[in-house]
Order: structure tokens, then sequence, then C-alpha cells
């Protein structure tokens, strides 16, 4: 009698223990671990969403004042130079350290994910003059 009350109490430990670490758990997508859940890419605008990003991490280098020593040239602050470095893949290869472009910021760690999915998804709807 007591093995089966000892053996109950195991079974009923374990039962216990397994409901409460699987009903804990929360399973997330590669994607949302990634860039996570508040990463709204839905309203990117090129003068709301993705200037402030080139500001904060292009601007020191590629702005129409900076292009010419710094950043060899490449302007992305006129709307005209930034739509074809967009248009041909190469802003979004940079940015995002694909095999192939060079990386930028130079010298730096890449973009927050969130920031690279922001322009990709102003890219992908046109990379208007928004």
């Amino acid at each position: 009698m007591k093995k089966n009350v000892n053996a109950l109490f195991i079974c009923l430990l374990i039962t216990l223990f397994s409901s409460i670490i699987f009903t804990a758990c929360e399973w997330k997508s590669e994607e949302e671990e990634i860039i996570g859940t508040d990463c709204d890419t839905s309203q990117v605008t090129l003068s709301g969403t993705v200037q402030p990003i080139l500001e904060t991490n292009c601007y020191r280098c590629h702005s129409a004042e900076n292009a010419p020593v710094a950043g060899v040239g490449i302007n992305l602050e006129e709307y005209e130079s930034l739509k074809g470095f967009a248009d041909r893949g190469s802003l979004l290869g940079s940015i995002s350290h694909a095999s192939g472009f060079s990386p930028m910021p130079k010298g730096a760690s890449k973009l927050a994910d969130c920031d690279i999915k922001k322009i990709e998804a102003w890219i992908e709807k046109g990379a208007t003059n928004d």
C-alpha cells in the first residue's frame, strides 16, 4: 500500500512539474526571436522612417557634405542617388552585410535587424519619396 502511495505521489509531482514547464514556455519563430515583435514595418516612409535611420548611421560619411571625402562620392542624402542604390540592391546588400557587398557602416557592426527590415519594406514598396 505504501509503495502505491509513493508511486502515485511521484506521478502527481511529475505531472504537475510538466504542466508548469510546458505552460510557462512561449514559442517564437526564429524571425520573431531575431527582430522582436515590435518591429512595425507596415507604415514605413522615407521621411519618417528611412531618413532618420540613415541620418543616425550613414550620413557621417554619405551626406551631401561628407560623401566627396569620406563616402567615396556616395550621397544617400539626395533622393535620386538613394533610390538608385535602393533599386540596384546595393543599399540593402551593404547594410545587411550580404556577400558581395561592401558592409556598412564601414568598420562597425551592421544596423539593428529592425532598422534593416524597415529599409527593406520601404524598398519593397518602391523606395518612394514620401
